[in-house]
């Protein structure tokens, strides 16, 4: 493997960061909304499958009052 003197590979590392491109501000929030918002909707999703099947379990074996 080839050695890389540290200054080659920080401009190496310089050149790739100047091709990133970041997200606006904006963008940055809608990103967040959008995640709490799935969040949210799956974590209703579950908690509604979740009781169906704790009330079938019960129907099915005739557990609790």
């Amino acid at each position: 493997m080839a050695k890389i003197s540290p200054a080659l590979f920080y401009r190496q590392v310089r050149q790739e960061v100047a091709k990133i491109t970041w997200p606006s501000r904006k963008e940055t929030g809608v990103s967040t909304l959008m995640v709490f918002a799935m969040v949210v909707l799956a974590s209703v999703f579950f908690l509604l499958v979740d009781q169906f099947f704790a009330w079938a379990v019960r129907q099915i074996f005739g557990l609790g009052a």
